[in-house]
């Protein structure tokens, strides 16, 4: 821009010396005027000028000097420059129009991410008139927008009419098609236009693997790039930067370093987009220390390669060292945009942080980036994980465009929080607004069904739609059908349905009709199935532990002893209970029977006091919840010491009368806390969240969300 700097102060000199004073628009000086004007206008919107043109729109109003080209060109600025509101008011008031006022406006509202908006600018514009036919820039823009929303019938249409016009055959618009159709989840019809029209470039072979990569379906993305090393000789930055995708999705360690040598080889790593899918690559491949070796080698760093390797340390479960980095990023100048927004929000998912989610929700607000799609998914996910499902829902219901990520995290949401209903009603909506239901989605759908027990739907959405839909059932659909049959008593009918269902039972499956069995007490089946899940797995933890349990219910110390004696021989060893709060900036942690929080004594007393409370409304300590043999006050003593028993008193302590409380727990909730809990929410009257190693617990007024299933 400083090489043009000093034309512009020059055209600007100039500008100011040519007042109405001294010259009128019908003078020999006027058509120069009219043409340093047309020039001005045009390096200032090449180079943002904003103040500039706004004069220069002063002047053009006050002279009355308007013609179409001078016009586009002031829709042109306003776009760039963000001012989408003054730019359509300019639009509006041209008395006539081409086929550049059009395109300026609907690039501007692309651009700014409003997609839609130039959709809807689309669909109205009147494109009879001679020289405002649609040209290939208008359907590149149109083209884009529909992808960038999924609009996949007006993308059709938009198909249609460039097969009538010849268009079809340029070069961006053909790229522009395949772009559409990968992203509108239509490898079919992206796949139809690759193969039927010649001549393609590199582009478009980026936007086949990067949508073959988006589906999943990644052995089309190796065969087409086996296609591609013979056809295009040439790779740009995107073509290395897809390929990394497909080494990262398919953790091809080996192709992923023929690759990363072929960078060095061409000398392109300097590749902010490239560095970042190295980044990604070795996160993606679970190597976060190369990933960020690869980071702090880099001589410059902008929000593309922060954003990678915070997306590296998120992806590997280190989720607070990502928002450190997300701090860090911030310090040095450098602005977050909307996928480091989508990172470090997940990031606070995964530490269920909804104190520091809300924080980025605000931050995103502010800077303008929550109207975006990807935030606003990432905005359902970390309050669904958070244990608030009713922001979830504002923030789902606020979105102006959804994708299927978008519905599949509601529905998700919905049934981990045992909002059962909610999820199938929210699916429904999703059928009637036509979008494609996912792998994921019919996850979230059964859970659903089994929360409710609704085993002929089940079996309906199982054997019939989803075999409608195309979509093939997998072993965490099948879990599903086994919790619903479970969920009615049905165990026997469980245990036939895993016997005889082709598919790779996982030892999750098992433990989920193992669960079952300790529920409805039925120990026949539990132990048989116990064996069999042994017989799997001889170190699984969890098992040994239900089993224990079996055992304790029956009066059976014997049996929970020759589990314990097997467990120190085998050397397997139960993971101490935990509970943590996070209270105002800090996040206090319980362990059970751990009296050494320097709040203990208020906890003390504070669980004495609710204890005695609850017992007046009916609360009998479970003692056969402890699984040891010793006297029943020890029994006693050891229930009131549960680490979730201890973060809910720290909450009730330390939190505003009717604040919500929300507690994380890594075990599952023991039988006696959860009465306690509940009968604690009643004579508190808080609303008490507990999300434990199975799922979330909103208990209010004394009714649990997992109506005491779990």
């Amino acid at each position: 821009m400083q090489t043009h700097r000093p034309r512009i102060n020059a055209l600007c000199i100039f500008f100011r010396n040519l007042s109405l004073s001294h010259f009128q628009p019908m003078q020999p000086f006027a058509p120069y005027r009219r043409r340093n004007i047309t020039s001005l206008l045009k390096l200032a919107t090449e180079f943002r000028e904003l103040n500039l043109g706004k004069t220069i729109h002063a002047h053009v109003i006050k002279t009355l000097e308007f013609d179409v080209i001078r016009t586009n060109y002031l829709i042109n600025l306003y776009a760039k420059c963000g001012h989408l509101g003054i730019a359509r008011q300019v639009f509006d008031g041209m008395p006539k129009r081409n086929v550049v006022s059009g395109n300026a406006l609907m690039t501007g509202y692309f651009h700014a991410g409003l997609a839609k908006d130039a959709l809807e600018l689309f669909k109205s514009m009147d494109f009879s008139q001679p020289g405002s036919a649609p040209n290939e820039y208008i359907f590149t823009t149109i083209l884009a927008s529909c992808a960038d929303i999924g609009a996949h019938e007006e993308g059709q249409q938009c198909h249609g009419y460039v097969l009538k016009s010849g268009l079809v055959f340029h070069t961006h618009v053909r790229n522009a098609l395949l772009h559409m159709y990968s992203k509108c989840s239509s490898m079919k019809d992206a796949l139809h236009v690759f193969d039927t029209l010649q001549g393609f470039d590199v582009f478009a072979f980026n936007s086949m693997i990067s949508g073959f990569l988006d589906h999943g379906r990644l052995t089309d993305a190796m065969n087409l790039l086996n296609c591609m090393v013979k056809r295009v000789a040439q790779w740009d930055h995107v073509s290395y930067v897809a390929v990394l995708g497909l080494c990262a999705d398919s953790k091809d360690l080996r192709l992923g370093q023929q690759i990363h040598g072929q960078i060095l080889k061409r000398r392109i790593d300097s590749s902010f987009f490239v560095n970042s899918a190295l980044i990604d690559k070795y996160g993606k491949c679970g190597d976060v220390r190369s990933a960020q070796c690869a980071f702090v080698g880099l001589p410059e760093k902008n929000v593309v390669s922060w954003t990678a390797v915070m997306a590296a340390f998120s992806q590997n479960e280190y989720f607070e060292e990502a928002l450190k980095l997300f701090l860090e990023m911030e310090i040095t100048g450098i602005r977050p945009n909307e996928f480091t927004f989508a990172v470090a929000l997940n990031s606070s998912a995964g530490l269920s942080a909804l104190r520091n989610g809300d924080a980025l929700n605000a931050h995103a607000e502010k800077t303008g980036y929550k109207a975006h799609l990807t935030v606003g998914n990432a905005l359902i996910n970390m309050y669904c994980k958070s244990g608030s499902i009713e922001d979830a829902k504002k923030i789902f219901m606020s979105m102006s465009c959804r994708d299927i990520v978008s519905w599949n995290s509601i529905i998700t949401g919905y049934s981990n929080h045992g909002f059962a209903r909610e999820a199938l009603r929210a699916f429904q909506d999703m059928l009637i607004e036509a979008k494609v239901p996912s792998y994921i989605t019919f996850i979230g759908v059964l859970s659903a069904c089994a929360h409710l027990g609704l085993v002929d739907e089940g079996f309906h959405y199982l054997n019939h739609l989803m075999k409608d839909i195309g979509i093939t059932p997998g072993v965490e659909h099948y879990t599903c059908m086994v919790g619903t049959l479970c969920r009615v008593g049905k165990l026997d009918e469980a245990e036939r349905f895993m016997r005889h269902t082709c598919t790779e039972w996982d030892v999750i499956a098992w433990r989920t009709l193992l669960s079952a069995c300790e529920v409805h007490r039925n120990y026949r089946l539990g132990y048989q199935v116990a064996e069999h899940i042994l017989h799997l797995n001889p170190n699984d933890v969890g098992t040994h532990l239900l089993l224990s349990n079996m055992y304790a219910k029956a009066n059976r110390w014997d049996g929970v002893v020759k589990i314990r004696k097997l467990m120190r021989e085998r050397y397997i060893k139960k993971e101490p209970g935990v509970s943590w709060i996070q209270v105002g900036r800090e996040v206090h942690v319980f362990t059970s029977e751990d009296k050494n929080h320097s709040w203990m004594n208020q906890i003390s007393k504070k669980l004495s006091a609710l204890i005695d409370q609850i017992k007046l409304i009916g609360y009998v300590p479970n003692i056969a919840a402890v699984l040891h043999d010793v006297e029943d006050q020890q029994k006693e003593e050891c229930l009131r010491y549960h680490s979730e028993k201890l973060a809910v008193a720290f909450g009730l302590l330390c939190t505003p009368q009717g604040a919500p409380i929300h507690v994380m727990k890594n075990l599952r909730i023991c039988d006696d806390c959860h009465v306690a809990i509940k009968l604690i929410s009643v004579v508190t009257n808080r609303r008490l969240i507990v999300r434990d190693a199975n799922r979330f617990h909103c208990i209010e007024n004394g009714i649990c969300s997992c109506d005491d299933y779990w």
